[in-house]
């Protein structure tokens, strides 16, 4: 015999029930709210009764005290154990299903069979070795990539059925919600509703300054709400009369989240909105497209060319490096080169002539005569020297 539950089984199955999370399903056509039995154990070890008072100890100090206690619980019905059932395919689907299996079965057999006809046997299970392990390596690249698209996990159908061993243990087992007491804010809810509603009845009882003021509420309530339905059909309007006068170029919207699923105040922001939908806005969207190409385009032409000056600056710091000593040569056959080309093109015109006065022809020949006289000085002078 099963006693009365005392007013501490109460609480804490009043706690569990509203703090332990639970899910919804059918059992036996009934709809029901279900727990893990795991989590009702940590549950209860968080609770206050899981913490020792002043000269009191703590109720749950385990999780085989936790257990212990529910068991109790289960006793005096305040839930019971079911077992998870899962749900078969129809024999439609299985049929099908094994058909299809057994057609793509017999297509493979038969590829298999012409392609390895004349193959030994070794080189048939080396192939597929090999072949098992490329698909391996394959899956797990595709699992290790986080831009892969992963495999949909279908989530298995299962009912539930009440199991015949009634016993509360610690792990995945499921247990069905029996115990449905009213939640605080339910009955405070239902409470306000009731009151309202007799208020309303006995309306002419009410003094004459509170009726006047609940009517001019009301009126003033109406009207905002007709104000706003009226706002929604003019917005539709406006938008109908420019859309048909501009030939469905502008699109332009009052309050455009006024019947949008949004808070009250966010409803009336922004006040208006306008787009232009015609040729040049395609014109213009493709000009956008360009300029980014170009832009895209100019700088990796300037890449390349800063690329292109840094490497000649290298070459020539190079060449500077080798050559070093051998700078002033290059320079000296340089300048030699420059005469050149210049009595090449002196000789090469043969109009060039310089205008001359006699005057500086005497002194030409004068200075002629004058270095003869000195080689013969010269010449005459170790004459002298030998005698």
């Amino acid at each position: 015999e099963v006693g009365e539950p005392f007013k501490e089984e109460k609480a804490v199955a009043k706690y569990l029930r509203f703090n332990c999370p639970t899910k919804s399903t059918n059992m036996m056509g009934h709809r029901v709210d279900y727990f893990i039995a795991s989590k009702a154990v940590d549950c209860l070890l968080d609770s206050k009764w899981a913490k020792a008072k002043k000269g009191e100890e703590a109720l749950f100090t385990t999780r085989e005290s936790v257990v212990d206690y529910c068991n109790r619980l289960l006793k005096k019905q305040f839930f019971h154990r079911a077992l998870k059932v899962m749900k078969m395919k129809p024999d439609k689907d299985t049929k099908k299903e094994k058909e299809k299996g057994k057609a793509e079965s017999g297509k493979e057999e038969e590829k298999k069979s012409k392609k390895e006809s004349g193959k030994d046997e070794k080189t048939k299970k080396e192939k597929e070795k090999e072949k098992k392990k490329d698909g391996e390596k394959e899956e797990c690249k595709k699992d290790e990539i986080p831009g892969t698209p992963k495999k949909k996990e279908t989530k298995r159908k299962f009912k539930l059925e009440p199991h015949e061993d009634q016993v509360f243990l610690d792990g995945n087992e499921v247990y069905v919600w029996i115990y449905d007491p009213v939640h605080f804010k339910t009955f405070a809810m239902g409470l306000v509703l009731v009151i309202a509603v007799i208020a309303a009845t006995l309306f002419p009882l009410w003094p004459a300054e509170m009726r006047v003021g609940v009517y001019y509420l009301s009126v003033g309530a109406g009207c905002f709400v007709a104000s706003i339905l009226l706002l929604a059909v003019a917005r539709c309007i406006l938008f109908l009369i420019i859309w048909l006068i501009t030939g469905g170029r502008h699109h332009f919207w009052f309050l455009p989240n006024l019947t949008a699923d949004v808070g009250f105040i966010d409803s009336f922001r922004p006040l208006y909105t306008h787009e232009y939908k015609g040729p040049k806005a395609d014109l213009k969207k493709e000009e956008k497209s360009e300029s980014k190409k170009q832009q895209k385009y100019d700088s990796e032409e300037k890449s390349d060319s800063e690329k292109k000056e840094d490497d000649g600056k290298t070459e020539a710091t190079r060449n500077l490096g080798t050559d070093g000593s051998g700078g002033e040569r290059h320079s000296d056959t340089d300048s030699d080169r420059r005469e050149d080309d210049r009595s090449q093109h002196s000789s090469g015109n043969g109009n060039d002539f310089e205008m001359i006065t006699k005057e500086e022809l005497e002194q030409q020949t004068d200075e002629g005569d004058c270095e003869e006289e000195e080689e013969e000085d010269t010449e005459s002078r170790p004459s002298h020297e030998k005698s």
